[in-house]
């Protein structure tokens, strides 16, 4: 199954949230570019990058931000596992992944914890393991 699948399992209920999370770490995702870096968004003390399953997803989520149509946004094609291992450690503060946001039926937060970032950023992490951070 693709990402998007996996979601749609898992938000229905009938999915596995470990397959869901192995196959964003597997997934080619869209994430568009503004200002000179990767577009995000900061909620509730945790700064979430934008990335999506495809250019509809992707679109879409133009649309609701009033984005003209005829514009293209930029982006880069970025494996998931980048994302979360590399992308969001390298930010200051916590930093999660939000997919296909404007998809009722296919949206998912990959929020900093344990599990899905790496752990020295993880907002869960015991203290053992990042050294009292």
């Amino acid at each position: 199954m693709t990402l998007r699948d996996e979601i749609i399992a898992v938000r229905s209920g009938s999915g596995r949230p470990e397959r869901m999370l192995g196959e964003f770490r597997r997934a080619v995702l869209l994430a568009p570019v503004e200002g000179g870096g990767l577009m995000s968004a900061e909620q509730g003390g945790v700064r979430w990058l934008y990335a999506f399953t495809d250019e509809r997803a992707m679109a879409r989520f133009a649309a609701a931000r009033g984005v003209d149509p005829a514009t293209e946004l930029e982006y880069v094609s970025i494996l998931g596992a980048r994302l979360v291992d590399a992308v969001a450690p390298s930010l200051d503060g916590p930093t999660g992944v939000a997919v296909n946001v404007a998809e009722p039926e296919e949206s998912m937060l990959f929020p900093p914890v344990h599990g899905i970032v790496p752990d020295e950023v993880a907002v869960d992490t015991p203290a053992e393991v990042t050294g009292g951070r």
